[in-house]
C-alpha cells in the first residue's frame, strides 16, 4: 500500500511539473501576441495620422488674398505667410494692407479677398451685418495697445496722453477710417483733450503713415499701436499707454473668411492656422497679445 501511494504521489508531482513547464510557453505566446497587436494598433494609428497630415497639407494649387490691417504687415510678410505656405505647399498667400476702414470699403466694392483681419471689431461687424462674412468663422484673435510716441532722441517733455497738447504737431490716424485714429479720438475725448488739439493734428490714412511721420520727426508726437512702435525702436520712443478707463473696449483684432471666397478650404485653413500656438507665438514676438 505504501509503495502504491508513493507511485501515485510521484505521478502527481510529475504531472504538476509538466503543467508548470507547459504554462510558461503559453504565457510567453500570449504576451507576444498582445505585443504584436499593440504594435499593429500603433502602426495603424501612425498611418492614419500620416494620412490626415497629408490630407491637411494637400489643398491643391490655389492662391488666396488676405486683406489685413496695416499693423499686421510685418508679422504676416516676414513670418506667418511663409510658415503657412510651407505647411500647404500648393497654396500661395498674397496680402493687401491698409486701414481697416479702407479695406472694409474695398471688400464692399468688390475686392476679391478670401480672408479679412481688421484692427477693430467695428469693420468686421459691419461686413458681417451686410452678409459679406462667413459668420461662423469669426474669431477675436489678438489684442493690441494704443500708445503715445515721440521721435527717438527727442527732448520732448510730453509723457502722458493728457500732455499731448504740448506738442507743436501731432500725427494720428483719420478717425473716419483708421481704427487707431478712432481709439485715439476716443481716449483723448474721454480725457477732455480732443477739442483743444484740432489745429495741431495731421491725420494719416493708416497707422503706418502716422508711425513714419513721427519716426522722421515730421510730427512731434503721434498715437499708434504698441506693435507699430515696437517695429521701430531706434526711431520712436513710447512715452505713455492710453490710460485705463480712457477706452471703453479693448483693442481687438478679429479675423474671418470672406463669404464670397472661391477658395473656402484654403481660406479656412489660413484662419485656423492663425489660431495655432506657433502662430500666436509669432504674433506675440511682434508685440500682440492673444485675445481672451
Amino acid at each position: 500500500m505504501k509503495k502504491q501511494f508513493t507511485v501515485v504521489m510521484a505521478a502527481m508531482m510529475a504531472a504538476g511539473m509538466m503543467t508548470g513547464c507547459s504554462s510558461k510557453p503559453q504565457e510567453t505566446t500570449a504576451a507576444a501576441t498582445e505585443a504584436e497587436t499593440t504594435a499593429e494598433e500603433t502602426t495603424t494609428a501612425e498611418t492614419e495620422a500620416d494620412v490626415k497630415d497629408e490630407a491637411k497639407a494637400d489643398l491643391g494649387e490655389q492662391s488666396i488674398l488676405v486683406a489685413a490691417a496695416a499693423s499686421l504687415k510685418n508679422a504676416y510678410e516676414e513670418e506667418l505667410i511663409p510658415m503657412f505656405e510651407e505647411q500647404y505647399p500648393g497654396v500661395t498667400v498674397e496680402g493687401t494692407y491698409d486701414s481697416s476702414g479702407k479695406l472694409q470699403t474695398q471688400i464692399e466694392e468688390g475686392l476679391e479677398a478670401d480672408v479679412f483681419m481688421s484692427a477693430a471689431t467695428k469693420q468686421m461687424k459691419a461686413l458681417d451685418e451686410e452678409g459679406m462674412i462667413a459668420s461662423d468663422t469669426i474669431v477675436n484673435l489678438l489684442e493690441n495697445k494704443i500708445v503715445l510716441i515721440v521721435p527717438a532722441g527727442s527732448d520732448s517733455q510730453i509723457d502722458s496722453f493728457e500732455k499731448i497738447g504740448d506738442a507743436a504737431s501731432i500725427a494720428m490716424g483719420d478717425p473716419e477710417s483708421v481704427p487707431a485714429g478712432q481709439y485715439a479720438k476716443e481716449a483723448l475725448t474721454n480725457l477732455n483733450v480732443w477739442d483743444s488739439i484740432q489745429d495741431k493734428v495731421s491725420f494719416g490714412t493708416n497707422v503706418t503713415e502716422v508711425l513714419n511721420q513721427v519716426a522722421a520727426a515730421s510730427a512731434d508726437a503721434g498715437i499708434v499701436y504698441a506693435t507699430d512702435a515696437a517695429s521701430m525702436p531706434d526711431q520712436v520712443t513710447v512715452v505713455a499707454e492710453a490710460p485705463e478707463g480712457s477706452l471703453e473696449k479693448k483693442v481687438i483684432y478679429p479675423v474671418a473668411v470672406v463669404k464670397a471666397t472661391t477658395h473656402e478650404d484654403a481660406a479656412k485653413a489660413f484662419v485656423d492656422f492663425l489660431q495655432t500656438p506657433d502662430a500666436i507665438k509669432v504674433f506675440e514676438s511682434y508685440g500682440f497679445v492673444a485675445a481672451e
